[in-house]
């Protein structure tokens, strides 16, 4: 999957269509994202055991399709991989062609 965790995307298709957010978690076998405060829904919840009811809002997974990487001069973009100097495998922009910077203290970039 080309979408990390941490990325700034651009919803492209939706109710939420042109928002901007961060990916906050990926699900590479369904080929969806979740998108911080994007297609949210509500879960009511019952009250149970001493606890009064409650509405919890919470974000759904969108489809990999619906969504874009915002690239550094802010357009919408794709992603395309190439090999760098060091032989590693980096994400790269398809219109300006620099490398998408590795996200600090995100759990793909370390070990």
């Amino acid at each position: 999957m080309k979408f990390k965790t941490g990325d700034q995307v651009l919803v492209t298709v939706g109710k939420d269509k042109g928002k901007k957010a961060k990916i906050i978690k990926v699900l590479p076998e369904k080929h969806r994202v979740v998108v911080e405060g994007v297609n949210m829904y509500t879960r009511h919840m019952k009250p149970f055991g001493g606890q009064a009811g409650q509405k919890i809002r919470k974000e759904r997974p969108l489809p990999t399709a619906n969504i874009a990487i915002i690239n550094d001069k802010g357009q919408a973009d794709r992603i395309a991989y190439e090999v760098g100097k060091d032989g590693k495998k980096v994400r790269i922009f398809k219109k300006t062609g620099k490398i998408i910077s590795p996200k600090r203290g995100s759990a793909s970039g370390q070990k």
